[in-house]
């Protein structure tokens, strides 16, 4: 189970994954070495999983981030269609849903035409609706 202090080391970590122990000791008012224990217990434990990099996008030349609403095609093949999505570079992640669609996916691209040959290939596994990020809030 975890503490109050546990909830904050895991609110540094999500700001920042590089903080030092050391620091995020210093806020939650334990030692690094105290800190480096209770992260190790919550690795453990499965509660962190691993630890990410944010990258921006844009100026690794992705200008376009799409989400994509899927409705498998009914004569569609899942696994294909699940292959096709574990393949393909521009998918960035991928959902099994409920309600309106199938999936949900959010692609990458670095141009509109390499958003439409995206969705030219999907269009033999599902019909699709397409939402375009035009600005990043949160």
């Amino acid at each position: 189970m975890l503490d109050a202090t546990d909830l904050k080391i895991l609110e540094c970590l999500l700001n920042d994954t590089r903080r030092a122990h050391k620091e995020i000791g210093e806020r939650v008012h334990l030692t690094g070495q105290a800190v480096g224990s209770r992260i190790r217990k919550m690795e453990d434990a499965g509660i962190i999983e691993g630890v990410t990099v944010t990258l921006n996008y844009e100026k690794l030349g992705h200008h376009l981030m799409a989400h994509i609403t899927v409705t498998i095609n009914a004569a569609g093949s899942v696994a294909q269609f699940q292959t096709f999505l574990q393949e393909h570079p521009d998918v960035r992640e991928a959902y099994r849903i409920s309600g309106e669609g199938c999936y949900m996916l959010r692609l990458l691209a670095t141009s509109d035409t390499e958003l439409n040959d995206f969705l030219e290939q999907l269009q033999q596994y599902a019909h699709y609706e397409v939402h375009l990020c035009l600005n990043r809030i949160k």
